[in-house]
C-alpha cells in the first residue's frame, strides 16, 4: 500500500488527514474472512473509499453492509463512534482479479465530531459524470459542485472530489475556490500541472491557495484523484483509527471502545 499523506514531506493537507493507494491483485483460492481489514473503529472523521478496480464488501456495527463496485464510492461519517469491516468482494476473494483502491480520511470540525454515524455506498452510476474536451477528459463528482452538478456525498465540511480520466490530447482548466487547499494524486499515467511541473504515477501534488483555477495536460493517459476542501484550522491529534482535537477525546474514545460503548461488528461469511 502507498501511503500519499501523512508522510515525510506532507503531514495532512487540511481537512483530508490520510490518503493511501491500494494497487494489488488477488490470487484467488481465499476466503473473504482472511482478505482486506476486519472489524475495527473510527471516531471523529470520515473514511472514505474510492473503487477503482475490483470491489469492497462493507459491513458495520449500525446494521450497514453493502457492496461497492469499480467506479463507485463507499462513504462514511464515523461521527460518535463506529465499527466497520473493509474486504474485497467474495468473488475476488475467491476467484482472485485485480483489486485498486483510494482511501482518504477527511477530518470533522470539532463541533461534527460526535454527530450520529453514517453509512453510505455509492454505485458508478449514482455519480454524476461529465466529459470535457471533446470527451478526452472523463470527470466523475464523488462530492461537493462541480460546474452545473453535484456529488452525492455528504460531508461535515465543504469540499470536493473529482474523478478525473485522461487520454493523451486531454486538456482542462478547473476552478477552485481560492480560500480551499487544494491537492491531486495521480495514480497512474503523467500529468502536466498548471504548466509548471510534471506529476507520475502515485504522486501527491499540493498546491498553494494564489489561484482560483488549476490547469492540467495530459502527457500520458492514466487517472487522477483531485481533492479540495475548505481548511478547518483546528488541533489535530490521531491515534490509530480516531481523528481528534485533543489526547483527553483520544484516550476517550480508547476507552468507549474497549467498554463496547462504539458497538459490536460481528461478520457473517457464506464461504
Amino acid at each position: 500500500m502507498d501511503q500519499a499523506i501523512p508522510s515525510g514531506l506532507v503531514e495532512r493537507v487540511d481537512p483530508f488527514v490520510l490518503i493511501h493507494h491500494w494497487n494489488k491483485p488477488l490470487p484467488g483460492g481465499q476466503h473473504q474472512r482472511d482478505v482486506g481489514v476486519g472489524p475495527h473503529p473510527h471516531r471523529g472523521f470520515s473514511p472514505v473509499t474510492l473503487v477503482f478496480k475490483g470491489g469492497v464488501h462493507h459491513r458495520d456495527s449500525r446494521g450497514g453492509e453493502s457492496c461497492t463496485y469499480e467506479g463507485g464510492a463507499q462513504w462514511m461519517n464515523s461521527g460518535s463512534g463506529i465499527i466497520h469491516s473493509e474486504r474485497p468482494v467474495q468473488s475476488l476473494a475467491r476467484d482472485g482479479g485485480n483489486f485498486e483502491i483510494i482511501q482518504l480520511w477527511i477530518n470533522a470540525p470539532a463541533v461534527r465530531k460526535f454527530d450520529t454515524p453514517e453509512y453510505f455506498s455509492l454505485q458508478k452510476d449514482k455519480i454524476p459524470l461529465m466529459s470535457l474536451d471533446s470527451d478526452n477528459i472523463s470527470v466523475a463528482i464523488v462530492a461537493g459542485k462541480f460546474m452545473n452538478l453535484s456529488g452525492p456525498a455528504y460531508s461535515a465540511v465543504p469540499l470536493t472530489i473529482l474523478r478525473l480520466d485522461f487520454t493523451p490530447s486531454g486538456s482542462v482548466e478547473l476552478p477552485i475556490p481560492k480560500e480551499f487547499n487544494l491537492c491531486v494524486y495521480q495514480l497512474d499515467g503523467q500529468l502536466r500541472l498548471n504548466d509548471t511541473f510534471e506529476s507520475h504515477a502515485k504522486q501527491l501534488s499540493v498546491f498553494e491557495n494564489d489561484g482560483s483555477y488549476i490547469s492540467i495536460k495530459c502527457i500520458q493517459p492514466g487517472q487522477a484523484v483531485l481533492m479540495t476542501g475548505k481548511p478547518i484550522h483546528e488541533p489535530v491529534v490521531s491515534y490509530g483509527p480516531f481523528v481528534m482535537n485533543n489526547y483527553q477525546e483520544i484516550q476517550e474514545a480508547i476507552s468507549d471502545y474497549q467498554n463496547g460503548k462504539i458497538g459490536t461488528l460481528v461478520e457473517n461469511f457464506d464461504d
